[in-house]
């Protein structure tokens, strides 16, 4: 017999992103309906996504206030140093030195304690938010389901799923992706364009520990990271043409192992892939809207950029802080939470951050993807010009640590 759920808020997408915005409505009081198409178990097994996401320190303290951080912390490996180099690993250094081809941001500059960021493996990142669900009565699960159809009306938004069962809410939350079904829906416009690049993902060991460096290098093709994971193993998140990209994923392992070490150098001794490969096509999209009424898009579903800066979930989490902030503040007051005048606050607050950082990346890939002798010489000449200006670098690992701005309640700085 078909049931009828009434709760709150209905967040449609249990991923990354709408698991943690359900904790997040959850730890406010919120009663809160989660939905996705997959059995949440799955999602934990390191065979179906062997990603990493970068952390932001702002993130991060959200994640402590949520009671994520706790679950976290063992399987999260902190980033020290970032040191970002124009080319091969054979421009980063000259005489000894870091060159002109070079930058380097050293967390000690700061407070000398926090870091700049956290490498964590997206399965952990799943199961800590999962421990979380599952400990909170204000949430409720629902898994594996398919999402049919979503009504909107004067009081409510009613959400009918493959079960025939109903959810009843005030507000929905859109967090099921980059092609996100209930933005279609909502009639809300993309601007979007591929970049005929391909991420290639996957897991490194190396001879030598990592102690905590992020390396970037911007090659022609596009930048090509390693990010440092525990037990000093790192993660490659390669960008390259897609037509090279196929040769690449195609070859095996001494021969991918290779083309590694030709571009990483050999600092930290040899190099070995562990494990599978994986493989995505780089996409730029950002709506036209955040908010319809009873429905407010988040992390993939209202923007996704290009990798460049490891951004990407940091938005998506600003995106639930400041959407929890705005919502509690319109139930606090006794306003109708999926209201326009309540949820276009949400969008002015998000979608201007989003479209400068959006088109920021676009910017940042489109400068350094090339060999183009003009371009090489500016942004060799910018770089180094960071690289001497102290607080230049405090300007940009701050905002590399989302610690700038309008910070939301969730992920801002304690107030003494």
């Amino acid at each position: 017999m078909a049931e009828i759920i009434e709760t709150e808020i209905c967040v449609i997408g249990g991923g990354l992103a709408g698991g943690l915005a359900a904790c997040a409505f959850a730890h406010r009081g919120f009663s809160v309906a989660l939905v996705d198409a997959q059995d949440p178990e799955t999602l934990k097994d390191a065979g179906f996504d062997g990603r990493t996401t970068a952390i932001s320190y702002a993130s991060a303290r959200l994640f402590q206030r949520l009671g994520v951080w706790d679950a976290l912390e063992a399987d999260a490996e902190a980033i020290r140093d970032i040191l970002i180099t124009d080319g091969r690993a054979k421009n980063r250094l000259q005489n000894g030195v870091i060159s002109n081809f070079s930058l380097q941001f050293d967390s000690s500059e700061l407070d000398g304690e926090t870091p700049l960021g956290w490498i964590i493996e997206n399965r952990h990142l799943r199961r800590a938010i999962l421990d979380v669900i599952k400990q909170n009565p204000n949430i409720r699960m629902i898994a594996p389901a398919k999402r049919l159809s979503t009504v909107y009306q004067a009081g409510t938004a009613q959400t009918i799923l493959d079960s025939e069962d109903e959810i009843h809410s005030a507000l929905v939350i859109a967090a099921d992706g980059r092609f996100s079904a209930l933005r279609g829906e909502a009639n809300i416009k993309i601007n979007n364009w591929r970049y005929n690049q391909t991420g290639i993902v996957a897991t490194v060991a190396h001879e030598r520990p990592h102690q905590g460096v992020a390396h970037e290098f911007f090659l022609p093709s596009g930048p090509f990271a390693i990010l440092p994971m525990t037990n000093d193993r790192s993660s490659l998140v390669w960008t390259e043409r897609s037509d090279a990209a196929k040769a690449y994923l195609a070859l095996d392992e001494n021969g991918f192992a290779q083309e590694i070490q030709n571009r990483f150098g050999d600092h930290l001794g040899k190099v070995m892939p562990e494990g599978p490969r994986w493989s995505y096509p780089l996409a730029f999209h950002l709506a036209h809207e955040f908010v319809a009424p009873r429905l407010a898009l988040i992390g993939d579903a209202a923007r996704a950029i290009h990798p460049i800066a490891g951004q990407g979930y940091n938005l998506g989490v600003k995106d639930i802080a400041a959407l929890t902030d705005v919502i509690t503040e319109g139930r606090d007051v006794g306003l109708d939470i999926g209201a326009m005048t309540v949820l276009e606050k949400y969008q002015r607050w998000r979608r201007f951050d989003s479209v400068t950082l959006a088109l920021g990346t676009d910017a940042l890939n489109r400068l350094f993807s090339n060999d183009f002798a003009p371009l090489r010489a500016a942004r060799d000449i910018g770089m180094g010009a960071v690289g001497r200006i102290a607080p230049l670098r405090k300007f940009f690992m701050r905002h590399a640590g989302a610690d700038v701005g309008n910070l939301p309640s969730l992920m801002a700085r304690e107030t003494v």
